[in-house]
């Protein structure tokens, strides 16, 4: 799935949101009849949720089909009833939402992974530290909707600093637009997850977020009530497991119990 940048106005959101619907409809119909579940997770985890499809496709199991995209989108495409099996999210919210509306299997909820939030620079940039953020832009995921964003709003509000980078927020659909618009050069600073700074070799990590500073950053995951795959739990069982927790953690992750 294409990361892109937050759209303006609500038929444009929409539209991003059936052409995703549609593009997961038609992964469904095209996927060979011996597949893996199919994974809804968060942009954050796109490099180890591939490393645990591998490993889990290597101990004889069909191959999970993933989708990745920020929480929020995927969570309403759970909603609208797009077919997928599991549901990863970056937060617990956006999980609530779900079991809220009865589209979670009762008692399959859990953790799988906890994070850490940075400040990144590009790589060629003499900015250091906090004090960075007294000029220039910054890239977030949509703060008003995105649990990246969320959490970096947080943790500003928490060092009194939000009130003077609002007006110089550029908010992306998810964290790896945040990443990539800082990549391109667009901005000269992003709030990413410390797995995400991992990922790229274009930026360094100037500031690392105190765990006091922002809401503790929690991966949960669920198998959907609408799941049809006989594997969905047990792929889930696999990212709980401690080969699982091991992948997690080789990207950057922190422990589910963390």
């Amino acid at each position: 799935m294409h990361l892109i940048l937050r759209p303006k106005g609500a038929a444009q959101t929409l539209a991003i949101l059936l052409a995703a619907m549609l593009g997961l409809l038609l992964a469904a119909c095209s996927a060979p009849a011996d597949g893996g579940p199919t994974v809804l997770a968060a942009a954050s985890l796109q490099e180890a949720l591939s490393d645990a499809g591998k490993a889990w496709t290597a101990a004889g199991h069909p191959a999970p089909r993933l989708s990745f995209a920020g929480s929020s989108a995927l969570a309403r495409q759970v909603e609208a009833g797009a077919p997928a099996d599991l549901f990863i999210s970056a937060d617990e919210q956006w999980m609530d939402y779900l079991a809220e509306r009865g589209l979670l299997r009762p008692g399959t909820r859990r953790l799988i992974a906890t994070g850490d939030l940075v400040l990144v620079a590009p790589l060629s940039s003499d900015a250091a530290g906090i004090t960075a953020l007294n000029q220039g832009r910054l890239a977030l995921a949509d703060p008003d909707a995105v649990p990246a964003g969320r959490y970096a709003k947080a943790a500003l509000q928490n060092l009194d600093l939000w009130a003077g980078v609002a007006s110089r927020v550029v908010p992306a659909e998810n964290v790896r637009a945040a990443l990539a618009l800082l990549e391109r050069g667009e901005v000269p600073l992003a709030i990413v997850y410390a797995s995400d700074a991992r990922v790229s070799s274009a930026v360094k990590v100037i500031h690392r977020f105190a765990a006091a500073d922002h809401p503790a950053i929690r991966y949960p995951a669920a198998v959907l009530e609408t799941a049809t795959h006989p594997d969905a739990a047990a792929f889930l069982d696999f990212l709980g497991s401690p080969e699982g927790q091991r992948i997690l953690a080789a990207r950057g992750f922190g422990p589910a119990g963390g």
